[in-house]
């Protein structure tokens, strides 16, 4: 027999603690639980952003997932998700947590060297284009673009340049291309005829005034042709 509950209610999460185990955190969220567990509400704000933007599309592409343990949150909200990074350690850390009740395609590949083969009508990137150097920017985007159906939509979101001079040595190595908002929109709109520019402070997203930002979204949509 197994555990009982003082209360009843409660029963059927330690009966699927017993049936299944513990679920256990990605290799890159179980370091941020350690040294900063606030941040992983951030995180998780962006990504709850992300799903209620794509909610019911039909196949969704995320670019630099990580070890992929927020994208669930996108994946309950669409029907097929793919996610990609080009860290083959990250990939290989999800691939190993996969549960067999929310299974999503996760592969290595670099955006940088080409799309992504798929036929998607939505793709995001979270905390990826301020790592990316600021003359591969539009080859970045071209080539997520090139993932998209014409139907197609893209939500960048990243750390505003702004709010850089709060951010830890480390971070800031790490950052190359950091935007505040009307850049950010001006590069978008090479790439989609409508852009829609958002703000987050901590995890609460507004659209109040951006230079007091900490993070910016750019919801592009209606990809640009081809030259």
């Amino acid at each position: 027999m197994g555990k009982k509950t003082i209360e009843p209610q409660f029963q059927a999460q330690i009966d699927h603690k017993e049936a299944k185990g513990a679920t256990s955190l990605g290799v890159k969220t179980s370091h941020t639980w350690h040294v900063d567990p606030r941040r992983l509400l951030f995180s998780f704000s962006r990504y709850k952003f992300v799903s209620k933007m794509f909610a019911g599309r039909r196949r969704v592409l995320e670019v630099g997932c990580g070890d992929a343990f927020c994208s669930r949150i996108v994946q309950q909200t669409v029907e097929t998700l793919v996610a990609v990074d080009n860290d083959p350690l990250f990939i290989e850390d999800a691939i190993e947590r996969m549960d067999e009740d929310w299974p999503f395609e996760a592969k290595t590949h670099d955006i940088l060297t080409g799309p992504v083969d798929g036929d998607f009508d939505g793709a995001y990137a979270l905390d990826v284009i301020e790592h990316i150097p600021p003359p591969k920017t539009d080859l970045f985007l071209t080539n997520i673009r090139r993932s998209l159906t014409q139907e197609g939509a893209l939500i960048i979101g990243l750390p505003s340049l702004s709010s850089q001079q709060h951010a830890s040595e480390l971070s800031r190595k790490g950052h190359v291309n950091c935007m505040d908002a009307p850049d950010l929109k001006t590069v978008i709109e090479r790439h989609f005829r409508n852009v829609f520019i958002f703000s987050m402070n901590d995890e609460v997203l507004h659209t109040g005034f951006h230079p007091m930002s900490q993070y910016v979204f750019a919801l592009g949509v209606m990809p640009q042709a081809e030259d």
